[in-house]
């Protein structure tokens, strides 16, 4: 998993109530992470491998974002 995934998972489970994830990706491009279509290619990649669901992250995500934040903090 890329660095820049584990960033966008890591929101995710941050993000407030009423944020979505286009306006996770739109906060991270204009932190330059990446570009909005880069942004996406790699939520679709995420989705596919069962990390996003419909309504946020998965359990498979949830775990990830926590393992990414345990990893950052050092």
């Amino acid at each position: 998993m890329t660095t820049e995934e584990k960033v966008i998972l890591l929101a995710m489970l941050k993000k407030e109530e009423q944020e979505t994830l286009r306006d996770i990706l739109a906060m991270l491009e204009n932190n330059r992470l990446f570009t909005m279509k880069e942004g996406k290619r790699l939520a679709k990649a995420l989705r596919n491998e069962g990390y996003i669901g419909e309504n946020g992250l998965t359990l498979k995500g949830i775990a990830a974002a926590r393992n990414a934040e345990e990893e950052f903090r050092l």
